[in-house]
């Protein structure tokens, strides 16, 4: 295939075939400049490296305006070497150059090698303008490098460059990544004029900052921006978005009122913007519990790209539509003709695993391997998860041991997880063990992991002496989780008396969790007493969760106390509690099936009875109690 460009009154002939890209390359430095602007544009290193030994033949080396296009031509390919070199090249180095080196070294984050050629400049006798400082900048909040943030701004002030609204901006940004909060509002109050890149600045400082207590002076920065006659764009919305989920009826009340500006305002019109956006809104839709606006906001978007389907999938998956994410999952590939990424993969296995789909989860896992996708850590982390809760602890173990993937803590947190869910508590502690002896540090859902292996397979010892090296060793302060864990543990061998006397001494406020593995630990040694202590702090502590109320009403109907049962009914019924009824599922030839308790909407719900009924009479036969009248009360909730 042959395209003609024209330059100037000659031709420039650019064949390209399924092997090589080549060009009859023009001998004119204006031509070449041109010519190069075309490898950037056909992305072609080829074509660069032609014209660039083009440049050497014809003894143009020395041309400013062709050494800075070509350095920033493979600054765009990542080859930072021959950058470099087509810099050190050029005797006479213009500040255009400079900067075009320095902004390669930043766009390939290479922070270091950035500023110490700032810090060369000086050697050169080379003054750095405007731009300069606005990329060092850039280079110190990127790397959150203050010193190098503060001594760009002293440099800014002592040549007057402070002034320019480019460098604040840059300066506002810097602050912000850094996290002295202060010192970006100082900036930004000192400038005598701004932009729209201004307040964006400042809003994505405070947006991007983690801490709660400046929402408030965000909210404040918005409104002054818009009293300020300043109109909002797509970077101001994007900042807020993210903020606006997660924070309850008044935070979801937020994310609308940004909808209808972008709406109103005609934001998404742009195909970029409508990508970006769209995501945005989804997520906060989706993180606010508010799945299905997220996705008529995600059927009305104009242009959808992995991105946007990634955001959907994943937002069904968050609130738990495992059904609506596989086939959406689908519906990318077939529909829409998009290829899922390592990202899309990773959001989409959670459904496989909360609904048992090994052989969706096993396919997945195919198309990583013959995509070459398998070797990321974050992927390889959740197959080991998927194939754990889907029964497949083998196949789990296989993707752990493959060295093709850099294991980090979750690697080992998911598998160590992963056997104490199968019960197999020995392999999880010698898993634990080698971890150590490799020199990884235990975090909190590795120890959580480890002590739920102990717990489920009877090894209290060893998990009381993990415990106590986690905090005499490591120096790691226990969790309301980790106590959970010890409680568990104690109650499960009996122990009620210890699991007792260690939640009065822990280092941490009983909460729920640990109450709640108090009270199952009472009910399987069938300790009333102990139930009813249980009880009464989780009531106290969770008092609109239903749940609580059903076990306090079984534990008096057992005791044939109905006086009790009655009061604690008609309590729910003047809360408005009601508690959602069990549900399990199993997948059959690729088809989930759902049951609830006393369901019998399955079409096959006559033979699956027939057969659970049997099932009870051989398991009576064989000696395992079973309580029905304490079944018969628990379904009639």
């Amino acid at each position: 295939m042959t395209f003609f460009f024209p330059l100037t009154r000659k031709l420039l002939t650019l064949k390209t075939t399924r092997y090589y890209t080549s060009a009859t390359v023009p001998d004119s430095p204006f031509n070449l400049l041109r010519f190069l602007h075309l490898s950037a544009t056909h992305e072609s290193l080829q074509l660069t490296k032609q014209a660039h030994a083009r440049v050497l033949l014809l003894g143009f080396t020395q041309n400013p305006f062709l050494a800075s296009k070509l350095l920033t031509s493979y600054a765009f390919f990542r080859r930072l070497t021959e950058s470099r070199t087509v810099f050190n090249s050029v005797k006479d180095k213009s500040i255009y150059l400079w900067n075009s080196m320095i902004s390669g070294y930043l766009k390939n984050y290479s922070y270091v090698e950035a500023f110490d050629l700032f810090c060369k400049m000086g050697h050169f006798k080379a003054k750095p303008d405007d731009f300069t400082l606005a990329t060092v900048s850039k280079v110190a909040g990127e790397s959150r490098d203050l010193k190098v943030g503060k001594l760009v701004h002293c440099l800014g002030i002592k040549t007057g460059f402070v002034l320019d609204i480019v460098v604040s901006n840059s300066l506002i940004s810097m602050y912000g990544k850094c996290g002295e909060f202060e010192a970006m509002k100082k900036v930004f109050d000192e400038m005598c004029k701004r932009n729209v890149g201004s307040w964006n600045a400042l809003i994505s400082g405070y947006a991007n900052s983690g801490d709660c207590r400046l929402g408030k002076d965000l909210w404040e920065v918005f409104k002054n921006m818009q009293i300020d006659g300043m109109k909002l764009d797509g970077f101001t919305i994007s900042s807020l978005l993210p903020l606006s989920a997660g924070e309850g009826t008044r935070g979801c009340d937020y994310g609308r009122e940004l909808h209808c500006y972008i709406l109103k305002n005609d934001l998404d019109s742009d195909f970029g913007s409508d990508v970006h956006l769209g995501c945005c809104l989804i997520d906060v839709y989706s993180r606010s519990g508010k799945v299905l606006m997220g996705r008529n906001v995600f059927d009305r978007m104009r242009f959808r790209n992995i991105y946007a389907w990634t955001a959907m999938i994943n937002g069904y998956v968050e609130n738990g539509y495992f059904d609506e994410a596989l086939v959406l999952f689908q519906e990318m590939q077939l529909s829409d003709g998009i290829a899922p990424n390592k990202v899309s993969l990773v959001s989409v296995l959670p459904a496989c695993s909360s609904y048992a789909g090994l052989m969706a989860g096993k396919q997945i896992h195919g198309y990583a391997i013959r995509k070459e996708l398998s070797h990321d850590v974050a992927l390889c982390n959740a197959l080991i998860d998927m194939y754990s809760k889907c029964g497949s602890l083998d196949s789990a173990r296989q993707v752990f041991e493959n060295g093709s993937f850099c294991k980090d803590a979750i690697s080992w947190s998911s598998m160590i997880c992963g056997y104490g869910l199968h019960g197999k508590g020995e392999e999880a502690i010698s898993l634990y063990d080698q971890m150590i002896l490799l020199g990884n540090k235990p975090d909190m859902i590795t120890v959580v992991g480890v002590l739920s292996a102990c717990g489920r397979s009877g090894l209290v010892n060893k998990g009381l002496s993990i415990y106590s090296s986690i905090t005499n060793e490591y120096g790691m302060k226990p969790t309301a989780e980790i106590c959970a864990c010890i409680v568990d543990m104690l109650g499960r061998s009996g122990q009620l008396d210890q699991a007792l006397d260690f939640i009065k001494t822990m280092p941490v406020q009983p909460g729920p969790s640990i109450w709640g593995a108090l009270f199952s630990a009472s009910e399987l040694h069938g300790n009333l007493e102990m139930q009813d202590l249980a009880h009464r702090f989780l009531i106290q502590l969770e008092p609109e969760n239903p749940s609580n109320y059903v076990s306090l009403s079984n534990l008096h109907a057992a005791s044939k106390r109905w006086d009790a049962v009655a009061g604690l009914r008609k309590m729910m019924k003047e809360r408005g509690l009601r508690k959602a009824p069990g549900c399990s599922w199993i997948n059959i030839n690729g088809k989930t099936h759902c049951f609830y308790v006393a369901d019998k909407a399955h079409p096959h719900s006559t033979s699956i009875y027939e057969i659970l009924d049997e099932l009870i009479f051989i398991m009576k036969g064989a000696g395992y109690p079973i309580d029905f009248e304490e079944l018969t009360q628990i379904a009639s909730y």
